[in-house]
């Protein structure tokens, strides 16, 4: 774990992660379609009417238990990071949520302008949660967990994960409530520009990789 950055590489997953949960908070205020990763959580919360921060919680959860049953023997103790990454993320959705809980817009291109912040964070907060090497969340775990059983590329499979996550909110969400909820041209928009963001900010970033482990090489 390269002891002596550790503290640095703890304080860059952190700070991505909270930067995640605005992304998420901004995702749900801008009321055009959550992000796919997301949308699965919102749905539950508002058919359970608990926090979205709580199901996101629980399904995370629920996507470790997951991978460990894929990977059996396979498995090893660094995925139980997840838990406490996963715990700390739901946690602080809720509390960006409450954050911005004044903010508002009364137009259509400010919904918009709130889905442009939602992916800039959300991209922003991926790219230093995989700059600091400390754990995954556990969607992308549940992704990289199936990567190594079956014979498709990780970024293959990460488009098919979203969208069977967009798919079955959209389910949940018709048996639940009778009408789709939270699926709209913003989570298209996420599905698609989140991970541009991604490579956009490699470059830029990489001072950070560099600094917290120098002998690694870049992310792909």
């Amino acid at each position: 774990m390269h002891g002596a950055k550790l503290p640095l590489r703890i304080a860059i997953f952190a700070i991505g992660i909270m930067i995640m949960a605005f992304g998420v908070a901004f995702s749900i205020k801008a009321d055009l379609g959550i992000s796919p990763i997301s949308s699965l959580p919102y749905v539950t919360s508002v058919i359970s009417r608990q926090s979205v921060g709580t199901t996101t919680i629980i399904i995370n959860m629920l996507m470790i238990a997951i991978q460990f049953a894929i990977l059996r023997g396979r498995s090893d103790a660094f995925m139980l990071l997840q838990i406490p990454a996963t715990l700390v993320f739901g946690i602080m959705i809720d509390l960006a949520s409450f954050a911005i809980d004044g903010i508002s817009s009364s137009s259509y291109l400010g919904q918009w302008g709130f889905v442009l912040i939602s992916i800039v964070l959300l991209g922003t907060g991926i790219s230093l949660e995989m700059l600091s090497r400390i754990t995954t969340t556990a969607g992308e775990g549940l992704v990289k967990s199936i990567s190594m059983i079956v014979p498709i590329r990780f970024s293959t499979l990460k488009v098919l994960f979203d969208v069977s996550l967009v798919a079955l909110s959209s389910l949940i969400s018709l048996i639940g409530i009778g009408r789709i909820i939270g699926i709209r041209e913003g989570t298209a928009a996420a599905m698609i520009l989140v991970g541009t963001t991604v490579k956009i900010l490699k470059k830029p970033l990489s001072p950070i990789g560099k600094a917290v482990l120098p002998e690694q090489q870049e992310i792909n």
